[in-house]
């Protein structure tokens, strides 16, 4: 990890522009004139892999396969799950706010820890043990707001997608592997086509929805996924999970302001709950970090 402090700057400018393109899934998909989540998939994954291809035959050339290949079984299993969370995603999203949909999501770091607890025995700090009870309040507000207007089918879905994301970190730590994120996201992106397509058929995009799928695909996903793990060589895990929460910021804002769709005060309430226990425990954790840090760097007396 690099202790440059103009690396450091470059890695907080990149988590920057990833979370402006991830938040932008949900104004994207606004406006799109097909309702099936089905097929939003498969053409968003599709143009996701397109876009990672063209980018791994450009920065390994002859080698791309092997590229490819070296991400092995643990790949393939972290690419399964990461593929379930672009379904769960969709479907969400065309089931419910933008806003719930997003803060749901935003609860990955707890969710990576509760599995981590109970499935690999790793210690959770207190401050997180009092964020997730303080986050499930705010969750459940955010349920009760949506029973009346239908959502709550949504609101499961959103949940599905820190799950599956948790659930392939844990796979990842079981089998101490260390799969680079530019290939596993690309067969993520092939498993998703793969099961999308027999649900997709027949299909009814307008070229006007796939004008506005093929930048879903390779921007809002793909160059995000691209810039967060070029941002990983400069920045600790805590500061990546702080910066992450930009997405869930401006997703929703991007939909109040572009179709004016406002969230239920009651679903208000609830996100801001929510948001404030996940910036919490991150920046206590990373405040924490970084006092352990000088400890081990300052001189003995």
């Amino acid at each position: 990890m690099s202790q440059d402090p103009a690396g450091h700057r470059k890695g907080v400018l990149l988590m920057i522009l990833a979370g402006l393109c991830w938040s932008t899934g949900g104004i994207f998909v606004r406006h799109v004139e097909t309702r099936d989540g089905f097929e939003v998939v498969f053409w968003r994954s599709l143009f996701m892999v397109a876009f990672l291809f063209a980018t791994l035959l450009w920065w390994h050339r002859g080698r791309v396969w092997s590229q490819i290949a070296a991400v092995g079984r643990p790949g393939v299993l972290a690419g399964a799950l990461l593929g379930s969370t672009f379904f769960f995603f969709i479907l969400s999203l065309m089931r419910n706010t933008a806003a719930n949909t997003y803060v749901l999501m935003s609860t990955g770091p707890f969710f990576v820890a509760v599995f981590g607890w109970f499935l690999l025995r790793e210690r959770v700090p207190l401050r997180t043990w009092i964020a997730i009870a303080v986050a499930l309040g705010g969750i459940t507000l955010m349920f009760a707001a949506g029973i009346d207007r239908g959502r709550t089918l949504g609101n499961l879905l959103a949940l599905g997608v820190p799950t599956a994301f948790a659930l392939n970190i844990i796979v990842l730590r079981r089998m101490h592997a260390q799969v680079d994120m530019v290939p596993a996201v690309m067969i993520a992106g092939l498993i998703s086509l793969a099961v999308a397509l027999p649900f997709a058929l027949p299909f009814e995009a307008s070229p006007g929805d796939l004008l506005v799928l093929a930048p879903m695909g390779m921007l809002q996903l793909g160059l995000g996924c691209l810039l967060m793990t070029r941002a990983t060589r400069f920045l600790t895990a805590g500061e990546l999970g702080l910066l992450s929460l930009l997405e869930t910021i401006l997703a929703p804002l991007w939909v109040w302001l572009g179709v004016g769709e406002r969230p239920s005060n009651l679903a208000l309430l609830g996100a801001l709950i929510v948001f404030g226990a996940l910036a919490a425990n991150e920046w206590v954790g990373l405040r924490a970090a970084k006092t352990r840090a000088k400890a081990v760097e300052a001189p003995v007396q």
